[in-house]
């Protein structure tokens, strides 16, 4: 009997060291702290307005994981000598001023996928349906080029972008990006998820600075609003990488096309929006093998597709002196 105690007390024990060092693993921090880029800041006084119509964009590209509260809440990863993700939204996304978006479709979700994977709309129709949209925001500082860059000068740093800014609401079917999770394309999940028809509702204005630099801002607040409720709240300058470090990480993963003028990019979101996953929860997924479908599963349960934007919703992205972009959520 009391070898018996022994061998139990050894084993609890055991359990609760292991669960310990599995603790730990999952809710360890990032290798790398995130630092916001050093930035010059640019005065809203020194500049002049003109109307967005005037900047028609060319592509429009955006920037993933720009700020640490949103690396986070993703449960993202981050490594300061390796480019932010960058994805290209259609230009059919564009929409100027106040508007509405209309969630997509089980069928228009279906049609995007199938189109990035061909055979994917098939598994989803399936094995997920219905298939909500799981539809968030996200307020960003976007900027238009003013000119065609100068590929040379960009790649040794040289380059001074001549840009003009905006606010721009990023607008996502966030169960089209959690299909990329594990795909070696992911980003242009994330791309597809963005692009639907009214996507990327923008500001009515572009902001023009007298004087251009390579790592020059406004510094402003940017804010999101759903039913006039703050949800996201940032400054600008904690953006981790500035509009030329931008520019180089787009060529780098597009580098058989010129950055010209009128592309557009936005920069990047704050923390704050609806997707938002436990780091040590992401972790734990991962190690037990769980793939994107059960993943998106997960995400597409009554439970948490309730969280997500729904018809009547009415979302206000506002950047302090740049901007308002207000879109109300409909549905067919």
């Amino acid at each position: 009997m009391k070898k018996m105690l022994n061998y139990g007390g050894w084993t609890c024990i055991t359990l609760v060291i292991i669960g310990t060092v599995f603790f730990l693993y999952v809710n360890r921090g990032l290798a790398h702290k995130i630092t916001p880029a050093q930035f010059t800041h640019l005065s809203l006084d020194e500049g002049n307005f003109e109307p967005i119509d005037s900047f028609a964009p060319g592509h429009i590209y955006g920037i993933g994981l720009a700020y640490a509260g949103h690396i986070n809440e993703t449960a993202s990863e981050f490594n300061p000598d390796q480019d932010p993700p960058v994805f290209q939204k259609a230009v059919r996304s564009y929409i100027r001023g106040a508007s509405s978006a209309v969630i997509p479709s089980q069928t228009e979700l279906v049609q995007a996928g199938e189109q990035l994977e061909p055979g994917l709309g098939q598994l989803l129709d399936e094995s997920h349906n219905p298939l909500p949209a799981l539809l968030d925001y996200e307020v960003e500082l976007a900027f238009v080029l003013l000119e065609d860059v100068d590929t040379k000068q960009l790649l040794d740093g040289t380059y001074i972008p001549k840009i003009g800014f905006f606010v721009a609401n990023d607008l996502s079917a966030r169960s089209l990006a959690i299909l990329g999770e594990g795909q070696p394309n992911r980003h242009a999940y994330w791309g597809i998820s963005k692009s639907f028809k009214g996507f990327t509702p923008v500001s009515q204005q572009v902001w023009i600075p007298n004087e251009f630099h390579a790592d020059a801002i406004p510094i402003i607040r940017l804010q999101t609003l759903v039913n006039e409720e703050i949800r996201q709240d940032q400054l600008t300058s904690d953006l981790i990488y500035t509009p030329l470090q931008m520019l180089q990480a787009i060529h780098r993963t597009y580098p058989n096309r010129p950055l010209q003028k009128g592309d557009w990019v936005l920069t990047g979101t704050p923390g704050g929006v609806i997707l938002s996953t436990p780091r040590w929860l992401v972790r734990t997924a991962n190690l037990l093998g769980l793939d994107r479908f059960k993943k998106l599963a997960n995400k597409t349960s009554e439970k948490e597709a309730d969280k997500f934007l729904k018809p009547g919703d009415i979302v206000v992205c506002q950047g302090k002196g740049l901007g308002t972009v207000t879109t109300v959520i409909m549905e067919k």
